[in-house]
């Protein structure tokens, strides 16, 4: 997919969490370092986040684990807190310091131990949410169980329904999500000819070997396109 942004006002008590406890490796482009897991990057900010995710148009992450209870052990022991458990399907819920929330559902079958799964927005216009996601992305709509989904290469997407429009996820502790894109220069001037307004306009840093650009989805969900982040070791 790309990678997660985190806000958090202690980067070493969250990569303890993601290194420790969740196995994640470290890849670099010169000082900029990020967690990776199969799917995805977790990158961390030190800062004074607004607020956690729950309550925003970013209800919560999800990931997939070879085993819960070892991962509740590790999580619990790094300073998470479980929310709620449902044995029977196999899922936990677990709010991360800073109030990030996250989704970690049973999978035997996986090869690795972590893999990222999905991002879980809550708004009134799924319909059309949804829509933008497949004309922006390319993201093929389906269906996540009860849930409207969408699928874009390492994430599905998919939707909660909300009585009212909700707060954006800038500056909250899950600050962006980010994809990674082929040839970014050409398609950024596609999405301004669509009409998206960016909120950081193309560039390339040549100290990182890396182009970004960033701009906000029309129910507020922050977004930064990467192009390079992929090729991190």
């Amino acid at each position: 997919m790309g990678h997660l942004h985190f806000l958090v006002t202690d980067i070493d008590v969250h990569k303890k969490i993601w290194i420790d406890a969740l196995g994640a490796e470290t890849v670099k482009a010169g000082p900029l370092e990020l967690y990776q897991f199969p799917g995805v990057q977790i990158a961390l900010r030190k800062g004074t986040p607004s607020g956690g995710n729950p309550g925003t148009v970013l209800d919560h992450l999800g990931f997939k684990v070879k085993d819960l209870d070892a991962t509740k052990t590790k999580l619990t022991a790094a300073g998470a807190t479980v929310l709620s458990e449902n044995p029977g399907t196999r899922q936990m819920f677990i709010l991360l310091p800073d109030a990030i929330k996250i989704e970690f559902t049973e999978d035997k079958s996986l090869e690795q131990p972590v893999v990222h799964h999905h991002i879980h927005f809550a708004t009134p216009q799924i319909d059309e949410q949804r829509a933008w996601y497949e004309k922006t992305f390319g993201a093929n709509l389906v269906m996540a169980g009860r849930f409207k989904a969408a699928d874009v290469p390492g994430v599905n997407l998919r939707w909660n329904p909300a009585e009212k429009p909700l707060p954006g996820i800038k500056g909250c502790s899950v600050d962006h999500i980010g994809f990674e894109v082929k040839n970014l220069e050409a398609f950024c001037k596609q999405l301004e000819t669509d009409g998206i307004k960016f909120d950081l306009s193309f560039r390339h840093i040549a100290s990182l070997g890396l182009s970004i650009a960033f701009f906000t989805d029309p129910w507020g969900v922050y977004i930064e396109l990467t192009e390079g982040l992929a090729d991190l070791k």
